[in-house]
């Protein structure tokens, strides 16, 4: 029997954060993918706490009309470099949340690394 597209992005999600594990000086940047927009979050894995946030609801980026879902994923990244960089944050592991590295996902995390990341 085939898997559905939600259970076979729920396996590879298992599969790949067993290995993926975020620190307060390393932590782990998530994305999540829905038809509206792009979101991410920084998160410190040994305490449980979200350390940043960043979305395409954000006023910087949905104020801005007439862009595609793409431009939109690379001003996140870039929001989230200079977010990151004001927390102090210079180095992340990237956890694409069972999302294909295509699209919109790879957008985003090209931007964050122009934008001075390291992952």
């Amino acid at each position: 029997m085939a898997l559905t597209k939600l259970e076979r992005r729920k396996r590879i999600k298992m599969r790949i954060h067993k290995i993926v594990r975020g620190t307060h000086d390393k932590p782990r940047l998530s994305v999540f993918r829905s038809n509206r927009g792009i979101y991410i979050q920084m998160i410190d894995d040994v305490v449980g706490q979200t350390m940043l946030s960043v979305s395409s609801r954000n006023k910087e980026i949905a104020t801005k009309t007439g862009i595609t879902k793409t431009e939109q994923a690379k001003l996140v990244g870039k929001l989230t470099a200079e977010k990151s960089k004001e927390a102090g944050i210079t180095e992340i592991v990237f956890d694409r949340n069972g999302y294909l590295y295509h699209g919109r996902v790879k957008a985003l995390a090209e931007a964050a690394r122009e934008g001075g990341l390291k992952f």
